[in-house]
C-alpha cells in the first residue's frame, strides 16, 4: 500500500482533532517531524506534538497481520517538549484509522532498526470501540484509535502505556472503551489506574453521543441548518442533572455559538420543537450593555431541523426537565 503523502496525512491529523470535539492549528511545517498543532478545547490551549507515519504490512510471513510503522527522516533520540504531550502515531489510510505507540520507549532508536508494529485485528477493533489496546510480547501497549477519539488517547497517551502492561487494567481499560456505562454514584477513592479507566469510559461515552447526535441530524445545526464540519452535539438536559442521559433523544446538533447559548439559557426548546429566545436573559443583556447583535443572533430561531428518524428527535421529557432546571418561564 503506497504511503500517505506528507500533506494527507497532516490533514488527517488535523481532522482527527476536529472529530474529537477540538480544533487544530498547524504551526510547523507539514513534512518536519514532529508536527506542532495548536488545540484549542473547550477551555484551554495545548500544544500537540506528533510523529506521525503511514502504517504498512509488516512485511514478516509469520506475522501476516502485521502492521507497523517506519521512523525514517528523524534521528535518535526523538525530542521532548514541555507544552504539551508528545504522541507517536501509525496512520492506514484505507480504514481511516490510527495506531499510537509508546514515544518514551521508541524515544532512542537504533539506526536501521526503527519500525514498530501493531496487530491488524487489535487496529480494526477501534471502529466499533473507539480504542483497542494490543499486548506485544514484549509487554509494549500499542493503542488503535478511531479518528473522534485522538484527542482522548493524545490527552491520556503516557498513562495508558505506562500503565496499560497491567492486564487487570487492560482488561478493565478495554470493557470501558467498549462499554463505557454510566457513572453510578459517588467515584472509588482516587488512583492513576481507577482515573485512567474512568476518564477512558468517559471520553468513550462523550464520542459515542457526538457520533450519534450529529449523524443524527445529518452533521447539520438544527437551527442554522449549517454543516461545515461546525456541528457540536448538546445535551438537551445537562450532564450532572437528575435524569440525564446519553441518549441520542436527549441531544440536539447546534453550532458552537447556539451550543453555548443553550447551555447558557439565553435560548431554549420547546415541545413543538421550537428554539425561542429568553426575553429575560435578553433583558439582562442589554441592562449590561451586550446585547449587540442579538436581532441577527434571534434571527434564525424558530422551528428546528429535525432528524428524519422520529426516533432519533427530542424527548419531550428531556425538553420539559431542561427548561426547569434552566428556570425557563420560572
Amino acid at each position: 500500500m503506497p504511503a500517505a503523502r506528507s500533506e494527507q496525512l497532516t490533514q488527517a491529523i488535523a481532522d482527527a482533532i476536529l472529530q474529537s470535539g477540538y480544533a487544530a492549528t498547524l504551526v510547523s511545517p507539514p513534512r518536519r517531524q514532529p508536527r506542532r498543532y495548536l488545540v484549542a478545547g473547550p477551555s484551554d490551549l495545548v500544544a500537540v506534538y506528533v510523529y506521525a507515519w503511514t502504517l504498512t504490512p509488516g512485511g514478516r510471513p509469520q506475522l501476516a497481520n502485521e502492521f507497523r510503522i517506519q521512523m525514517t527522516s528523524v534521528q535518535s533520540p526523538l525530542q521532548s517538549f514541555d507544552d504539551g504531550p508528545t504522541i507517536l502515531l501509525g496512520f492506514e489510510p484505507s480504514l481511516g484509522l490510527f495506531a499510537g505507540f509508546d514515544v518514551a520507549r521508541h524515544r532512542t532508536f537504533t539506526p536501521g532498526s526503527s519500525s514498530v508494529q501493531i496487530d491488524r485485528v487489535a487496529l480494526r477493533a477501534a471502529e466499533d470501540s473507539g480504542l483497542s489496546f494490543h499486548r506485544k510480547t514484549n509487554s509494549e501497549i500499542a493503542v488503535g484509535i478511531r479518528p473522534d477519539m485522538l484527542m482522548a488517547y493524545a490527552m491520556n497517551a503516557g498513562a495508558l502505556h505506562r500503565l496499560g502492561g497491567d492486564a487487570k487494567l487492560l482488561r478493565a481499560l478495554e470493557q470501558s472503551a467498549r462499554e463505557p456505562a454510566p457513572p453510578v454514584g459517588p467515584p472509588p477513592p482516587a488512583s492513576d489506574r481507577r482515573r485512567l479507566v474512568s476518564e477512558v469510559a468517559r471520553l468513550s461515552r462523550d464520542a459515542a453521543f457526538r457520533r450519534r447526535v450529529t449523524f443524527a441530524y445529518g452533521n447539520r445545526c438544527a437551527v442554522t441548518r449549517v454543516q461545515l464540519r461546525l456541528v457540536d452535539a448538546a445535551h438537551i438536559l445537562p450532564v450532572g442533572a437528575p435524569g440525564s442521559s446519553d441518549h441520542v433523544q436527549n441531544g440536539i446538533a447546534l453550532s458552537p455559538t447556539y451550543h453555548r447559548a443553550f447551555d447558557a439559557g439565553l435560548i431554549y426548546l420547546t415541545e413543538e420543537f421550537e428554539m425561542r429566545i429568553s426575553e429575560a436573559s435578553v433583558a439582562t443583556l442589554r441592562g449590561l450593555g451586550l446585547a449587540g447583535g442579538v436581532e441577527a443572533f434571534r434571527a434564525p430561531l424558530g422551528p428546528i431541523f429535525l432528524p428524519p428518524d422520529p426516533a432519533q428527535r427530542p424527548a419531550p421529557d428531556f425538553i420539559r426537565r431542561a427548561n426547569r432546571v434552566r428556570q425557563i418561564g420560572a
